[in-house]
């Protein structure tokens, strides 16, 4: 068991690397072999890339392009969660909020755009607002349906036991729920990094965004792609983020799950 560990270790590394490495290998081949000036080599990206964003652009662009999405996601947990939760636990609520949640859900978070701008401007603010207009209804749907699952059994043993509406909110109704709202907040992570761009690509001067349309309309192709390779990693940033965050929270419930697949 021992020896076995580090093969496993070993195996799963070469399957990480494997396939990326291999498409490297097939975009350079073709790359090379192609005389699109539209279609550069990896080489080429790399070079831009490090010759683009590390250095002021990446103080400039990327950093407030960054902390606009991390002020969005923030926003979109705090607000999707509280108000999940409340629709979540009183019928009559759920049941008056039900069609005009689903009417606001149904509009595409792009459309808000000129209407966030025509009130707030092209700040800062308004791409927050943007985000969150999205990234908000994955994560509130989830915990409306996480809070309806929770086990009659354990409310009614709460009620037997007289726990207060709080200790009930906080250690049944909330960690009942935890495994759908973290479904929700893994969907929102994705809708945030989406509209963070495409809210910067309208009357921005500066952002991440911004910038990759800036180098599309100069036919800079090496740099917008170089662009789009900072949007990836940003994105794999994000889900090992939430990765690591997801197992701290739900130790109990992947604890219960490979219980029960044993």
């Amino acid at each position: 068991m021992i020896v076995a560990r580090p093969s496993r270790v070993a195996a799963g590394f070469l399957y990480l690397i494997g396939l990326p490495f291999l498409l490297l290998v097939i975009w350079g081949l073709a790359s090379s072999a192609s005389t699109n000036r539209f279609f550069p080599g990896p080489v080429a990206i790399l070079h831009a890339f490090r010759d683009t964003w590390v250095g002021p652009a990446f103080v400039d662009d990327v950093l407030p392009s960054l902390a606009r999405l991390t002020v969005g996601i923030v926003a979109s947990i705090v607000l999707g969660i509280a108000a999940g939760t409340l629709v979540g636990l009183f019928r009559g609520l759920r049941e008056l909020l039900e069609p005009l949640l689903e009417f606001f859900r149904a509009i595409p978070p792009p459309v808000v755009i000129p209407v966030a701008m025509l009130l707030l401007g092209t700040t800062g603010t308004m791409k927050v607002v943007v985000i969150v207009s999205g990234a908000v209804w994955p994560i509130l749907l989830n915990t409306v349906d996480g809070v309806r699952a929770t086990d009659s059994v354990l409310s009614e043993t709460a009620d037997s036991f007289r726990i207060t509406w709080w200790e009930r909110l906080w250690f049944l109704v909330l960690p009942a729920a935890s495994p759908r709202i973290m479904t929700g907040v893994r969907q929102g992570l994705a809708v945030a990094l989406i509209l963070m761009v495409i809210s910067e690509m309208f009357a921005s001067s500066a952002g991440l965004g911004y910038r990759i349309a800036y180098f599309q309309r100069n036919y800079l192709i090496a740099e917008m792609w170089s662009g789009i390779l900072l949007l990836g990693l940003v994105g794999v940033l994000l889900a090992a983020t939430f990765g690591v965050v997801e197992r701290r929270l739900l130790r109990w419930y992947h604890g219960i799950t490979e219980v029960n697949r044993a």
